[in-house]
């Protein structure tokens, strides 16, 4: 399944001149772990996540620490504001994803970067983001949808095979087909491609076939030194 199909369309974003405390309210407003942090054009350009007020925060009382110290000892002035702005904390080193990628690869992507959701970009463009949960709904489709993309997808367009010679079932992701094809190379296409579909746990299947066409053997053409006429 495309990322496209499963992505989030509907986005929180924020803007990296924006101060934390709205971050922060709009992370609770959205009732979500992070924001994508974008440019004045819309391009991505970071995210900021809880991870990321945790770490400031633990910056700021340090660095309040070192002012307070400094001001006690005379060598400034003045405690200057500690507010800070989302560009100043933000992850800069974002994971994307295209929208014409399938869902395995958003799922290698997310487990290799350990993170729990991915922007979608097309080019320059924000798009989109897919989450974990998204990705599960790829693994968890119902049985008549996983039917109608084998008989309709698989079967008719890729295979052009006539649909009333075959009989296919789903129990909970597990697949049964049956019936009997014109050729070998049918069924076996047919039980592999099956294997392929999202969804799918298990196939098994109970094909016969008409033609043999793995055994039939390949004439070979003529000798370079023996013309067309007279390969007979």
């Amino acid at each position: 399944m495309k990322v496209r199909e499963l992505m989030t369309t509907e986005l929180i974003t924020v803007g990296s001149h924006a101060h934390l405390k709205e971050a922060a309210r709009r992370m609770i407003e959205g009732r979500v772990s992070g924001l994508l942090v974008t440019d004045r054009d819309g391009k991505l350009i970071g995210v900021i996540t809880e991870a990321d007020f945790v770490k400031a925060e633990s910056d700021r009382r340090a660095s309040k620490r070192a002012r307070l110290l400094r001001w006690f000892s005379r060598e400034v002035d003045e405690i200057p504001s500690t507010e800070r702005l989302v560009g100043d904390v933000m992850t800069r080193d974002v994971v994307v994803i295209g929208p014409d990628a399938d869902h395995a690869e958003a799922a290698r992507l997310m487990r290799k970067a350990e993170v729990k959701r991915i922007p979608v970009v097309d080019g320059d463009r924000l798009v989109g983001i897919v989450s974990r949960s998204d990705i599960l709904r790829a693994f968890a489709r119902s049985d008549m949808a996983i039917i109608e993309e084998i008989v309709d997808h698989v079967i008719g367009d890729v295979l052009w095979i006539n649909p009333k010679r075959v009989d296919v079932r789903s129990v909970d992701g597990n697949v049964t087909v049956k019936g009997r094809l014109e050729t070998k190379s049918d069924a076996t296409l047919l039980a592999e491609l099956t294997r392929r579909v999202d969804g799918v746990v298990s196939v098994d299947t109970d094909l016969t076939w008409e033609i043999d066409n793995t055994k039939l053997e390949m004439v070979s053409p003529p000798p370079s030194g023996l013309s067309r006429s007279n390969w007979r």
